[in-house]
């Protein structure tokens, strides 16, 4: 009777842990990006498909919403998201969108520059390290490479 309590205990949690793995995030967020950005489009769907509602909005100055993200001059990439209490720039992989919100660090957001091959939404296989940045009014501070 002990092992089968035990095995319905372990077969409960693996089952729950997937849905558990992304229950930090944030239900709900904005990505603003240039319209003919398809790349930014495949990262939002990729945001849907962790559970997150994406409202794409692509009319706005992203020179702007940049800038009041606090997004460090030369570190930008092709969309910024609004999500949570947090900015987030660029390609960000999920992994580090997880610890943001399971960390929670003092910070306007995090980012990864450019458009790194491999990344959500970008084809292909990744071919270096990733160096997501924090950043905090335009200043910036690693946070994790993966």
């Amino acid at each position: 009777m002990n092992r089968r309590i035990a095995s319905l205990m372990l077969s409960s949690a693996l089952l729950a842990g997937p849905s558990l793995a992304h229950a930090a995030l944030p239900d709900a967020a904005t990505l603003y990006k240039n319209p003919q950005c398809g790349c930014c489009d495949d990262y939002a769907r990729h945001l849907e498909e962790m559970g997150v509602d994406v409202t794409i909005v692509d009319d706005a100055d992203l020179n702007e919403i940049k800038s009041a993200a606090g997004v460090p001059y030369g570190l930008g990439a092709c969309h910024t998201i609004e999500m949570g209490n947090y900015w987030i720039e660029g390609h960000v992989p999920m992994e580090a969108l997880e610890a943001l919100y399971e960390q929670r660090p003092d910070a306007d957001g995090i980012g990864l520059a450019g458009m790194p091959i491999g990344t959500p939404g970008m084809p292909g296989q990744k071919q270096d390290d990733w160096d997501v940045y924090r950043f905090t009014d335009g200043e910036s501070a690693p946070f994790m490479t993966l």
